[in-house]
Formats: structure tokens, C-alpha cells, sequence
């Protein structure tokens, strides 16, 4: 009997203990719920604080499309149709969750812009104001891309990395930079300011200020002097290799008069 009756004690301890256990868990559990709503509310505030203070530099976007590109009709149809400022736009929210570890939900943003516009810009890319890419399709920012203000960018432009190294491996653009159409910029070096993408370069090495890459892989042909506009003519853009080649001609037929010269001066 007494046997019984320590036993039972011991049950109902056993139970008290278990009880308590349970009810411990239980509050820790809901304290790291607690944790993760306030650590969620925080940020959702302060990305829709940092979207709101972006709202300047989305209106400043809106008026640099306006400026370089004369088939704009009005803000309104920059806002409404522009693909490129729509991807621009959904970049500024996916690195707001980026910047603040919601790396899938960011991926997610990216990949359904991508999907809408053509146009994929990594979230962990730093993107200054008054960026214009131009119709857009097929362009690609890398994930440590960094592009200062005022730049342009056209349709099948690449600013990608090289190998499998993790860290800075994708170009850094100055500010006042035009990339022409099917530009490749590969690596981790820096486009200086004022700087010129011929349309089709490969560019696979740094790229100084205020001149020009032309060619596979690109050549550089500085600018005699800095200009306040930025040049999006995409034309007439020197040849480097056709100004060697006739240089090479030149002196060429230079020789051959002399030798010719010098012909004449034996006969005589």
C-alpha cells in the first residue's frame, strides 16, 4: 500500500514537471514569435519609410527619361509604359528587401520584373538616380554592379562578372556613362565617368574618364576634353583599328615615294 501510494506521488511529480516543461516551451515559443513579428513590423516600416524618401529620386527618373529620350510624350507615358523605369522601380523594392536578408523575396521581385520587362538587375546591385535604360530588352546587372547617377543603358547590354570567385566581381559605372546596344562589360574593374560603351564592345578592362571603347575586346580612345552632356550618339564613334590601319598606310606610302626617290637619284 504505502509502495502504491509513493509511486502515485511520483506519477503526479513526474506529471507537475512535464507540465511545466510544456508550459516553459510553450512561452519561449511564443516569445520568438513575438521576437520575429516586431523584427518583421520593424522592417516592413522601414522599407516602406526608404521607398517613400525614393519617391525625389523616382520623379528625378521620370524627368532624365523625358530628357534623353525624344519619343517621350509625357511623364504620365513614362510612368505608365516605360519598361525600363518599370524595372528600375521594381529593382528600388527587391534591394529594399535585400538590404535587409529577405534574399528570396527580393529574387522573387526581380525575377517577376524580369519575366514582365526583360530586363534582370540582381537586387544586391547599387544603382544611382536618373538611370535610363533604353527599350530595355535583354539587359543584365550583375549582383555587385554599381552604377552611379545619370547613366544609360540600351537594349542587350551585359554588365557581368567573370569565373566563380565570390565577392566584388562585376563592373563599377561612374556617373554620366552610356552603354550602347549588345555591350558586354565583364569583370570587376571601374568605367570612369563621362565614359562611352560603343554599341557590341567587349569591355574587359577598365575603361578612364570621359573617353570612349570601341571594338572586340574593346579599345580606348580618350576624349580631347570632358563635356557637361552626356553623348548618346552611338554612330559615329571612331574606329581605332581603321585610324591604325591607315596611319600604316600612310607611312607606307611614305616609304615607297622615297624609295622611289632614291631610285631616281641612283639613275641619275
Amino acid at each position: 500500500m504505502v509502495i502504491s501510494i509513493n509511486f502515485g506521488k511520483k506519477s503526479e511529480r513526474r506529471l507537475k514537471t512535464s507540465k511545466r516543461r510544456e508550459s516553459r516551451a510553450i512561452v519561449n515559443e511564443l516569445d520568438r514569435a513575438s521576437e520575429k513579428v516586431s523584427t518583421l513590423t520593424a522592417d516592413m516600416l522601414g522599407i516602406i519609410e526608404e521607398l517613400k524618401s525614393g519617391a525625389p529620386d523616382i520623379k528625378y527618373d521620370i524627368e532624365q527619361i523625358r530628357e534623353r529620350d525624344p519619343a517621350a510624350a509625357g511623364s504620365l507615358e513614362v510612368a505608365l509604359l516605360y519598361s525600363g523605369f518599370h524595372a528600375s522601380l521594381a529593382y528600388r523594392i527587391a534591394h529594399a528587401f535585400h538590404t535587409r536578408g529577405y534574399v528570396i523575396t527580393a529574387r522573387a521581385i526581380s525575377q517577376a520584373a524580369k519575366l514582365i520587362t526583360g530586363i534582370e538587375i540582381h537586387p544586391g546591385a547599387e544603382i544611382g538616380r536618373g538611370l535610363f535604360i533604353d527599350h530595355g530588352s535583354g539587359v543584365v546587372i550583375g549582383e555587385t554592379t554599381v552604377i552611379g547617377d545619370n547613366c544609360t543603358i540600351y537594349q542587350g547590354a551585359t554588365l557581368g562578372g567573370t569565373g566563380k570567385h565570390v565577392g566584388k566581381r562585376h563592373p563599377t559605372i561612374g556617373n554620366n556613362v552610356m552603354i550602347g546596344a549588345g555591350a558586354k562589360v565583364l569583370g570587376p574593374f571601374e568605367v570612369g565617368d563621362n565614359a562611352k560603351i560603343a554599341a557590341g564592345a567587349v569591355v574587359l578592362k577598365e575603361v578612364p574618364p570621359n573617353s570612349t571603347a570601341v571594338g572586340i575586346p574593346a579599345r580606348i580612345i580618350t576624349k580631347s576634353c570632358a563635356s557637361s552632356e552626356q553623348d548618346l550618339d552611338q554612330i559615329n564613334i571612331p574606329d581605332p583599328l581603321a585610324k591604325e590601319l591607315l596611319e600604316l598606310h600612310e607611312r607606307l606610302h611614305s616609304l615607297e615615294e622615297a624609295l622611289l626617290t632614291g631610285k631616281e637619284k641612283n639613275k641619275g
